[in-house]
């Protein structure tokens, strides 16, 4: 049974309601959705279906980086009824409770990091890809003064890659 079809299942077999989370509440201990529900309440988020559905296909498969239409053609191929808008939405919903990274890579989409600590970033202009950088000790000197009443929130950094073009011969 894939991934996806046992989430369906769940969902299906529990609530996501006070009863069904009553009725099932022991002995789902280390079950993926019983640890999803959790993680969502710890950050503020009620577990809807929605939000469980589009989150078990963001965390499932470890840290990684995508787009609102990356996420939205994966919940279409896995049959996860959902509206662009819904997964956008719940991007940024994510987002707000600290459970994602938004990044700004690309003027035209916004990439977002399942792994939201503080860490920096490789981006491949030409396919449109993220990569984590590997920790090498990057230290960025010198940072401006924050305005009157600001502080810096933190620092990205983000190398931008493209394929060398071969020398052409003449």
């Amino acid at each position: 049974m894939s991934n996806l079809t046992s989430l369906q299942a769940a969902l299906n077999a529990r609530g996501t309601g006070p009863a069904g989370e009553a009725a099932g509440a022991l002995g789902r201990r280390g079950c993926p959705l019983s640890d999803l529900r959790d993680r969502l309440r710890r950050a503020g988020l009620r577990p809807t279906r929605q939000r469980l559905s589009l989150g078990w296909l963001l965390f499932g498969r470890g840290d990684r980086h995508l787009t609102a239409e990356m996420l939205y053609d994966e919940a279409m191929r896995a049959k996860v009824p959902v509206s662009l808008a819904t997964v956008y939405n719940t991007l940024h919903q994510f987002t707000e409770a600290g459970l994602l990274r938004q990044l700004a890579l690309d003027g035209s989409k916004a990439y977002f990091d399942t792994n939201p600590s503080e860490h920096h970033h490789f981006f491949l202009e030409e396919e449109g890809q993220v990569l984590d950088m590997p920790d090498c000790g990057i230290t960025v000197d010198s940072l401006p003064e924050a305005p009157e009443g600001m502080e810096i929130a933190g620092v990205e950094v983000i190398v931008r890659l493209r394929r060398r073009v071969a020398a052409r011969r003449a």
